[in-house]
């Protein structure tokens, strides 16, 4: 399960997860999948709020076997605290910390139905674990993320299932780049590197590592 896979870091992680041979299902809000989600062994639902609790558990309860469960949607709101409203920090939560927090829970219920364990990998961002300026809603957020994810570990590990989670600095994105044309995006982590990452902490491979909050900085 990806979710968030129509995003700017969704693509490569879909394809990384693809070129590992994984059957990907991604459920998305646009009513139309993009074309990296119509491939074959990609499974893409449109139009599913990931911030309605009803929505999330039934999607999550008709799919049939699940491994791991990557969730990458989120949101961005770069503010000083006096011009932060109420509502940018209801928004970021419910972009980032109350998505999050359904596909987990309900990301748990399925590998229980399945009994073999799991996966679990959430995005949380740098300024959740370095203190960053102007951004006090977005780090509230994720830093409420980087709480679920360890939380859940300690929880879970006893039944095989792990958690975790990539706290990229600023990805490499064609929608970061344009709102910060005169940054050196070289410095950048790039999209498919984070999906590496993510893909190790995903697999049966990783099999000690559980509550990490793994900084994927690249060179910023």
């Amino acid at each position: 399960m990806i979710t968030g896979a129509s995003g700017g870091l969704g693509i490569s992680v879909v394809r990384h997860f693809l070129d590992r041979g994984a059957i990907v299902h991604a459920p998305m809000v646009e009513a139309k999948p993009p074309p990296h989600l119509t491939q074959e062994r990609v499974h893409a639902t449109p139009s599913i709020d990931l911030v309605d609790e009803v929505q999330v558990a039934a999607y999550y309860a008709s799919v049939p076997s699940l491994w791991a469960s990557v969730h990458l949607v989120g949101g961005f709101v770069w503010k000083a605290l006096a011009d932060t409203t109420l509502a940018d920090l209801d928004q970021m939560h419910a972009l980032n910390t109350r998505t999050t927090f359904l596909a987990c829970r309900e990301a748990v219920a399925a590998m229980r139905r399945g009994g073999h364990g799991g996966r679990l990998v959430n995005v949380i961002a740098r300024p959740a674990l370095v203190p960053t300026p102007n951004l006090v809603a977005y780090a509230a957020a994720k830093a409420a993320v980087a709480a679920i994810t360890q939380t859940l570990a300690a929880e879970l590990v006893a039944e095989g299932i792990f958690c975790n989670a990539v706290a990229p600095s600023i990805i490499d994105t064609p929608a970061n780049r344009a709102s910060m044309p005169n940054a050196d995006f070289e410095t950048w982590p790039k999209p498919l590197e984070l999906a590496h990452a993510i893909a190790d902490l995903a697999s049966p491979d990783n099999m000690v590592t559980s509550g990490a909050l793994v900084p994927v900085y690249g060179r910023a």
